[in-house]
């Protein structure tokens, strides 16, 4: 297997290594069918397979930022997509080791015939050659106390000053729990997020201080109730994390290249060690 340092630049989005790195990362909640298996990963799943590989990538903006950015430790929000309310479900952090570069490993899924997201194209190059895809490890974190949803950070990002915060949790079910907590730099840190210019690239930068205020939001919460996701997806209403159980489906990434970006959502796939390559299980991996 090729493995090499990551020694690439990544164009809009590159970070001096000194600084604190925080990304977010998307994955599909709801179950859609692709050759047959489900490609479905929400925090539920998450929360109970606790780490994963993020296989499945098939955009090279994004799969540059897991090769060549992305470090053992660094904090990811993890996020639902395509599904009926997207947003910030869960906290999580960048945990594989391998060799050198200890932090990406060639994506051995572009290479099966069978994966719902087999590239062709990938496998049909010579065995000497670089990958073309390469994937990282996630280690689950913790669940967002209060989901921040996507309409949310929309509504957010909308208001000109703190002043107004107040009105957007006007219907809120604690009066006293209000957006106003919310700094000016915080309102700033929010709108420059790609996940609000740039929203369909499924691996991005976080700002650090984005990554403050939806610590804020996940805490306080403030917002009307109604644009959290319903019970049974995403984070239950009750605020509490369903018990851990065995996933009875594997998640797979989604690939949506349109205008050079993908919603890329992931499966399933148990490491043996935070030390080694995923290896294949005896049950088919989906």
């Amino acid at each position: 297997m090729w493995l090499r340092r990551a020694t690439h630049s990544v164009s809009a989005f590159s970070f001096q290594h000194t600084m604190s790195r925080y990304w977010l990362m998307k994955a599909e909640p709801d179950s859609r069918i692709v050759k047959g298996k489900d490609v479905k990963f929400s925090v539920d799943d998450f929360e109970a397979c606790v780490t994963t590989a993020w296989e499945g990538v098939r955009n090279h903006e994004a799969k540059n930022i897991m090769r060549d950015q992305m470090k053992v430790g660094d904090n990811v929000l993890f996020y639902h997509s395509n599904c009926k309310t997207p947003g910030i479900a869960a906290f999580a952090e960048a945990s594989f080791t391998y060799l050198v570069s200890k932090e990406a490993f060639p994506d051995y899924t572009a290479n099966d015939p069978t994966h719902p997201y087999y590239d062709a194209k990938s496998s049909s190059r010579d065995s000497k050659s670089e990958p073309t895809w390469w994937m990282v490890e996630l280690k689950f974190k913790s669940r967002l106390k209060h989901f921040v949803s996507l309409a949310t950070l929309r509504s957010i990002t909308s208001v000109t000053s703190v002043e107004d915060l107040a009105q957007l949790s006007s219907n809120s079910e604690d009066r006293q729990n209000q957006l106003s907590y919310l700094t000016k730099d915080d309102l700033k840190a929010l709108g420059a997020m790609p996940l609000l210019n740039r929203g369909r690239l499924s691996v991005q930068p976080v700002n650090e201080g984005a990554w403050t205020a939806i610590n804020k939001l996940s805490e306080r919460g403030g917002w009307d109730e109604q644009i959290k996701p319903k019970s049974g997806k995403g984070v239950p209403r009750s605020g509490k994390p369903s018990k851990p159980r065995k996933p009875t489906k594997r998640k797979v990434s989604e690939s949506d290249e349109e205008s050079g970006s993908q919603v890329s959502e992931k499966r399933n796939a148990k490491v043996s060690s935070p030390t080694e390559v995923p290896r294949r299980s005896n049950r088919r991996k989906t």
